[in-house]
């Protein structure tokens, strides 16, 4: 017996998306259209990438708690330079 091949999803509808965020479908387009969360045309449909969801919630938490790492400090650095 064969065992079926699994599959992660690499891409989500915006309902799905918003599904899976706890959002709104219309926080969703926002997102997208301000480029914070990323999508994709296929013909007339738009998709969001999975990794786009996965850096957009990454991209929270860093908001959150506040990134310590060298990068985020870096980002910061450039940030407070851009706002002198």
């Amino acid at each position: 017996m064969t065992k079926p091949l699994t599959v992660d999803k690499l891409l989500y509808t915006p309902v799905e998306a918003a599904h899976a965020l706890g959002l709104s479908r219309s926080t969703i387009y926002v997102l997208m259209a301000s480029g914070e969360v990323p999508s994709v045309h296929i013909g007339s449909s738009r998709r969001i990438p999975a990794d786009g969801l996965r850096r957009y919630v990454a991209m929270l938490a860093n908001k959150t708690t506040g990134d310590r790492s060298p990068a985020g400090a870096a980002d910061r650095a450039e940030q407070e330079h851009l706002w002198k």
